[in-house]
């Protein structure tokens, strides 16, 4: 299949995020750190929200034990600070021999108890929060994966050329996992922390309005302290990102290649190179940290001069007995709460941005338009496999010109090989006899019917595949040849594979058949890997054979073997052979000749050698000795 560059990049990797804790410590240094943002990111809150009116009663009983377990949170400094004033109260008390004074042990042992219930309740309430919330993410994300995933599976291959395998594999495993983590985390922490932030200014307020004054005041300092910093480290992060991918490429293609850099002695090369980019990280990375790192000490000191008005301003109301010495450690305690909620409010407004960005990546696929619907009018059982393609026309893109007019008739039985410079059209014709494109003009007919007017699943079960790229999945080797036909017996496997001269490789390993392939199957040659699939198609028993450099990958040896076993089984089939090694075909019924998506000759491999044409000049180059190991199917 052709192949073309992607319109974009995956999304990179999600920055990190910190707070600082501390009396007017932290700020929103989520603002420091550069994220995706979605394009219509209300549309796309929007449609990720519309997932979530099944789980509505849910969503109700996790925002109310998300309240609750904040407010019990909330309000135990209040309980501490009512201990604290009852047991100072008692000592001095006890100090001055006040008549029946002393510390009330009953009445702090009554708090602790309160105090403890508070603690439990909102440690219960914050489980079923995030308990629930997990299920309601999960299935969420549950539910656009399997959309997704269906949708692959109805998208036509057009999309797969057009969009990097790397892309769509980061949109279907990164993007759902930064969905996954946001609505599982982010979306009840945003909860807790706006409600923190009320509670506290409202329990802050009830003690004082005076001292709350003066925590206030420090905000707008704490703001734009972090806002000026957030500003001058942005640059340095998006820097430091841009060398870690650079790095991160360098160490890949390495070690991707390492038998090519030893083979030339490049390691030293190799060496410094990354050398050098580890430096220029490093340094990179110094420069973000250290700007960063500076909000804690001013964090610190704007802090510390809000104790200062805090224990002025408390002591003279404690003085003044307009407040209790309790409420001064209470009002400490909110105070160190008060900017944590802003922090996590601007933490998580980045991360629901991230998020957001990749629901749109996601959307993206569901809303690219799927294969036209199969025709339901005609069905196909089976297929003798006359194939006319009459006046076909085609092109990838409609300013390059590909197919024009083609005509071609194979009769039932019949081998055809199609030949031609890169970019002729060869792997055209069975991207277009296949259905994986449609033609822009004309038909193809298979025994006298269109193939736009067949089911496609129908019409592929009549070709058999094999393409010079070998895929083969995760599993036994049994398992991979009877991928050809469901419901194989092991007999017809091994019948199969022997067909394809396979058997005796497959019983020379270990297990066998019962041998397990890895991930990329790099446990066997690639020669072995061709024969596998050859013996998968062959499983298959279509009416019709497509070999697309089908034995590129194996030795000459083999190469002669498998083109005898070919002969044999291709009889009574039609067969369409696209290969570059004019020695393979010269049996072919017919062959085509084509250059810039025509057929400029047609013959059986005598017949052109003597018109002295295209033909003759490909074949002629080929034992001429010039080097044409390069060229690759169309």
């Amino acid at each position: 299949m052709s192949m073309r560059e992607g319109q974009r990049p995956p999304g990179g990797p999600q920055m990190g995020r910190g707070g600082h804790g501390g009396f007017g410590g932290g700020g929103p240094m989520g603002l420091a750190m550069p994220v995706e943002k979605a394009k219509n990111a209300k549309g796309t809150a929007m449609r990720l929200v519309s997932y979530f009116r099944s789980s509505i009663p849910i969503l109700a009983i996790i925002l109310a034990a998300a309240i609750l377990s904040t407010v019990f949170s909330i309000w135990s400094p209040k309980i501490l600070g009512n201990a604290t004033t009852v047991l100072f109260n008692g000592f001095i008390e006890k100090l001055r021999h006040v008549p029946g004074g002393g510390v009330d042990f009953h009445k702090i042992l009554q708090l602790m108890f309160e105090l403890a219930a508070l603690y439990l309740a909102s440690s219960v309430f914050s489980w079923i929060q995030q308990y629930l919330m997990a299920g309601v993410a999960q299935r969420t994300v549950y539910t656009i994966r399997k959309q997704v995933m269906e949708k692959l599976t109805r998208l036509p291959v057009r999309f797969f050329d057009e969009h990097p395998h790397g892309e769509v594999l980061s949109r279907f495993v990164n993007d759902f996992d930064n969905i996954s983590s946001t609505l599982q985390q982010s979306l009840t922490q945003f909860v807790t922390a706006v409600v923190t932030f009320v509670g506290v200014i409202v329990m802050m307020l009830t003690i004082s309005p005076l001292m709350t004054l003066a925590v206030v005041i420090t905000l707008p300092l704490s703001f734009v302290v972090t806002t000026l910093i957030a500003k001058r480290s942005q640059k340095y992060f998006l820097e430091r990102q841009q060398r870690l991918g650079v790095l991160n490429g360098h160490v890949e293609e390495m070690f991707t290649g390492h038998v090519i850099v030893r083979a030339f002695g490049h390691e030293e090369r190799s060496l410094s190179e990354f050398d050098r980019m580890n430096e220029d990280l490093a340094d990179s990375t110094w420069r973000a940290q250290f700007v960063t790192g500076i909000i804690m000490p001013l964090m610190n000191v704007i802090g510390n001069f809000g104790y200062v008005l805090v224990s002025v301003i408390g002591g003279i109301l404690v003085v003044n007995r307009s407040i209790q010495i309790g409420d001064i450690q209470a009002f400490i305690q909110y105070a160190r709460q008060f900017s944590q909620p802003i922090t996590q409010i601007a933490s998580i407004s980045n991360t629901i941005q991230s998020a957001l960005a990749s629901s749109e990546r996601v959307f993206e696929i569901l809303d690219e338009p799927e294969e036209p619907a199969d025709a339901a009018a005609d069905q196909l059982s089976s297929a003798e496999g006359h194939v006319t393609f009459d006046a076909v026309s085609f092109r990838y893109e409609p300013a390059r010109p590909l197919i024009d007019d083609m005509d071609i008739e194979v009769r039932s039985g019949e081998t055809v090989a199609i030949v031609g410079p890169t970019g002729a059209g060869k792997t055209t014709l069975v991207n277009l006899l296949m259905r994986f494109y449609d033609v822009d003009a004309g038909r193809i007919l298979l025994d006298g019917r269109d193939i736009r007017s067949l089911p496609r699943s129908a019409l592929r079960r009549m070709f058999g595949m094999v393409l010079q790229d070998t895929w083969l999945f995760h599993g036994t080797i049994r398992d991979n040849i009877a991928y050809g036909r469901e419901g194989s017996a092991p007999q017809e496997v091994e019948a199969a594979a022997r067909a394809a001269h396979a058997d005796h490789f497959i019983r020379t390993l270990p297990h066998g058949y019962d041998t397990v392939l890895n991930e990329e199957a790099s446990n066997i040659s690639q020669g072995q890997r061709q024969l596998l699939t050859i013996a998968r198609a062959l499983l298959s028993d279509p009416p019709v054979l497509i070999l697309d450099e089908a034995t590129s990958s194996v030795d000459t040896r083999t190469e002669v073997a498998i083109q005898d076993a070919m002969h044999r089984l291709m009889q009574g089939r039609t067969s369409f052979v696209i290969a570059h090694r004019l020695s393979t075909i010269r049996g072919a019924d017919h062959i085509l000749v084509m250059q810039h998506g025509r057929v400029v000759e047609q013959g059986r491999h005598e017949d052109l050698l003597r018109r002295h044409g295209a033909y003759y000049e490909l074949y002629q180059s080929q034992f001429a000795g010039q080097d044409i190991e390069g060229e690759t199917a169309s």
